[in-house]
């Protein structure tokens, strides 16, 4: 039944009253080898490598390093600051427990999004003769990576 279906036949205070199970420890080992966590330097890679293509192909279309710089640009707006994210998150004190975890989420997305706003502050400084839709098509781009990840995750260990 999907899950939809499930929680629209009850109320709020219904579904919190559905009694809870904890899994074992055997159970939970089984439930992560049947669909393994997606690591964030998993993501990050597929946007280093969709970055280059977008800016590969800017310059093949167009003959202009210019638009190759700008649309790299814009795909390195998305990428440091998701490499960022990603070192925070898995960094040792991210994981000692479930509080440190969420403070640690909270403090990195706010990281990733500063540096995201600075570098966009920066690209005209940065990047001669920038074009502002090569740098939005890159930027754009890279961040559709992460369907694009999720859909090309690692397939589930079997025995």
């Amino acid at each position: 039944m999907p899950i939809n279906a499930f929680v629209s036949e009850y109320d709020a205070d219904e579904f919190d009253a559905l009694p809870f199970k904890r899994l074992s420890a055997q159970e939970a080992q089984a439930l992560r080898k049947l669909q393994p966590p997606l690591s964030p330097w998993w993501v990050v890679g597929w946007q280093v490598v969709v970055g280059l293509l977008v800016a590969l192909a800017a310059w093949g279309f167009t003959g202009k390093a210019e638009m190759a710089w700008s649309a790299g640009y814009g795909a390195l707006t998305v990428v440091l600051p998701a490499a960022l994210f990603a070192r925070g998150l898995t960094s040792q004190f991210s994981s000692l427990n479930a509080a440190t975890a969420g403070f640690g989420f909270f403090v990195w997305e706010t990281v990733k999004l500063a540096v995201t706003v600075g570098l966009l502050f920066a690209a005209p400084q940065l990047v001669r003769n920038l074009d502002w839709l090569a740098l939005l098509i890159g930027l754009i781009a890279t961040l559709k990576v992460y369907w694009l990840a999720l859909l090309m995750r690692p397939k589930r260990i079997t025995d």
